[in-house]
């Protein structure tokens, strides 16, 4: 059967499925080999950023910059609602300080990278997601020091530095969303230009794959080891990726949202920045790194299965056309 990209993209979530299996074996066979990929996770996912990117009309963008309303959903989802989610969570699940820690760093901060891959293939309104980028990472930045101190205590405070987070944006969606940009330019110009703009069509799905089996194999070594202690995190995991979308369904009714705006704000809500915060956790004391990290990593690994999910449940189950 010739494999076409309309038959990649309808077979996708078995694809993705796969792929963490895939990651699951390669990790747990052989922990060097997969601790080898992780250098590959940034790479790789700014290649995906850039394979969005380039189907994504930039034009429309002003239109998005200037939904009000949308913006101010979010903010109150991500900032608001999610915090007091967590905290909630946290109360009724209580952990250790670093494991405490490892969780308030992955749930509290809005991932700002593949979410507009997802938003997109749980038909939601990705141009906002793209917009709304640079607001989340200002915000994030501003308030996650804010929020630690309020959860965990004032020496939370100094932990957290800029420089991860601001490599991670410039890399992951700066650098990727000006090649696209110029690609979009090329492809007016010159027929080769549009071929390759045709080519970037097919770049979200293998690399969406590759990105969980590189993630996955390459972590999945520091959540077994540490797995008696991360055991007890996973409730806290899954209930977030349940109520979310409840919480935030409310958040879309209030503010009338439109169906794919509404989709998009479920899938940032319950999406979080668990690969741009890893560096964070890595950079803390050993005692603490190895334990926060594993938390993290274990967040990834729940969320990837939760947004296979998503991409199903949100726009066929918990927002559906009218």
């Amino acid at each position: 059967m010739k494999i076409t990209r309309v038959n990649l993209e309808n077979q996708q979530i078995w694809i993705y499925v796969f792929s963490i299996i895939l990651g699951l074996i390669i990790g747990l066979s052989n922990e060097k080999i997969g601790a080898s990929l992780e250098w590959a996770i940034s790479p790789l996912i700014a290649v995906l950023m850039y394979g969005m990117f380039a189907q994504i009309p930039f034009l429309k963008l002003r239109e998005a910059m200037t939904n009000l309303r949308f913006m101010s959903a979010l903010l109150i989802g991500n900032f608001i609602a999610v915090p007091i989610i967590v905290w909630i969570l946290t109360m009724i699940f209580p952990q250790s300080t670093p494991v405490l820690l490892g969780v308030y760093l992955v749930l509290l901060t809005p991932c700002i990278d593949y979410v507009i891959v997802f938003t997109q293939l749980g038909k939601g309104n990705e141009k906002l997601m793209l917009a709304s980028t640079p607001i989340l990472f200002v915000l994030q930045m501003t308030l996650l020091p804010l929020y630690l101190w309020l959860f965990i205590g004032k020496d939370m405070v100094g932990i957290v530095h800029i420089e991860p987070f601001l490599e991670a944006f410039l890399l992951l969606i700066v650098a990727p969303f000006i090649v696209a940009v110029i690609t979009q330019l090329w492809a007016k110009k010159k027929v080769i230009g549009d071929r390759v703009l045709e080519y970037t069509a097919w770049l979200p799905v293998p690399f969406m794959a590759l990105v969980l089996i590189a993630v996955v194999a390459s972590q999945i070594g520091k959540v077994y080891s540490d797995f008696a202690v991360i055991v007890r995190v996973i409730p806290i995991y899954i209930l977030f990726l349940v109520i979310t979308p409840i919480v935030t369904r409310v958040i879309v009714i209030t503010f009338k949202l439109d169906v794919d705006e509404g989709r998009a704000l479920i899938f940032s809500t319950g999406t979080r920045n668990s690969l741009v915060v890893l560096p964070l956790a890595l950079a803390l004391p050993e005692s603490w790194a190895t334990i926060a990290a594993a938390v993290i990593v274990t967040q990834t690994i729940m969320e990837l299965i939760g947004e296979l999910i998503y991409i199903k449940a949100v726009p066929n189950l918990i927002l559906k056309e009218k």
